[in-house]
């Protein structure tokens, strides 16, 4: 029987209560601001419904969000190393946050605390459900035995082969968080050109290319699921901010083109919303390369 371990993450996985409970897993509450107060985002919402937080953002809300600071993610991993557990972290990519960062500094200080444990960290490269999928696959091979440095391995392994592909309703979000200039958001909007987006090998989220209309990027989506997903997938996410009926759409088109085991849909939550805002819909599968 191998030695007790937990695998950790921070609540910009936008997995569902019930898919992180599936998982085996445990997610640290990553925070947000919105109209001057601190939240921190749990997967179940219990600090500040999604509802109104899109709700907010539409009427004109500016959600800003924060890195978790090193006492914070110590204190998360320090709860199971008290119990004898070791540790196994899939942090937020690097490219998009400094909490990867906080969470190598927290495992080093600990690691002098507690040496006869392990502490293992893994910068997913990941975010939204990208970072969901990797940490759910990574759960689920831990459930059937497998060791922490196995798990680990496999992380390693497969991070770089999920696909990530992003699309957005409005420019104006983006405009704001300096990802677009004002003069793009301004001809984009004029012009409906809608940006697709992916997740590169940096964990930098990165334009791809624009297309004319929301059917279009959609499309675009699933187009470069098409180009990129190998054969016989299990899980794929679909995840949204506010377009259920679009994202049970490109649901059906993935089901009907490479019928997966499973497709999930799930929320955006506001640690990625708050940068995107409402209409963002986005698509995660295990891909030949990224």
């Amino acid at each position: 029987m191998c030695q007790p371990y937990v695998i950790l993450t921070e609540s910009s996985c936008d997995l569902t209560p019930e898919l992180v409970e599936q998982a085996g897993v445990e997610v640290l509450p990553l925070s947000f601001t919105i109209d001057g107060k601190n939240y921190p985002h749990y997967p179940d919402g219990r600090e500040y419904p999604l509802d109104q937080f899109y709700n907010r953002m539409k009427e004109g809300a500016v959600a800003v969000t924060a890195a978790a600071n090193v006492a914070e993610l110590s204190d998360g991993m320090e709860a199971h190393l008290r119990q004898g557990k070791d540790v196994l972290f899939l942090c937020f990519s690097s490219g998009l946050s400094s909490t990867r960062d906080a969470c190598a500094i927290a495992a080093g200080e600990l690691q002098e605390k507690y040496p006869d444990r392990k502490i293992y960290t893994v910068d997913t490269l990941a975010a939204s459900g990208g970072q969901g999928l990797l940490v759910l696959l990574a759960g689920r091979k831990r459930l059937t035995g497998a060791t922490i440095e196995e798990v680990r391995d496999f992380a390693e392994q497969i991070k770089l082969h999920i696909g990530h592909w992003f699309t957005v309703d409005s420019l104006t979000y983006l405009k704001r968080g300096g990802r677009v200039s004002p003069a793009a958001a301004a001809v984009g909007t004029m012009l409906n050109i809608k940006p697709v987006l992916h997740v590169d090998n940096e964990g930098h989220l990165i334009p791809v290319e624009k297309v004319r209309g929301r059917k279009a990027a959609i499309r675009a989506l699933f187009r470069h699921m098409e180009e990129t997903a190998i054969p016989n997938q299990e899980t794929v996410l679909v995840c949204h901010t506010c377009c259920r009926e679009e994202a049970e759409g490109l649901r059906d088109l993935v089901q009907e083109r490479f019928s997966p085991k499973e497709i999930l849909i799930t929320d955006v939550g506001p640690i990625i919303g708050a940068h995107t805002g409402p209409g963002l819909m986005a698509l995660f599968f295990v891909a030949k390369e990224r």
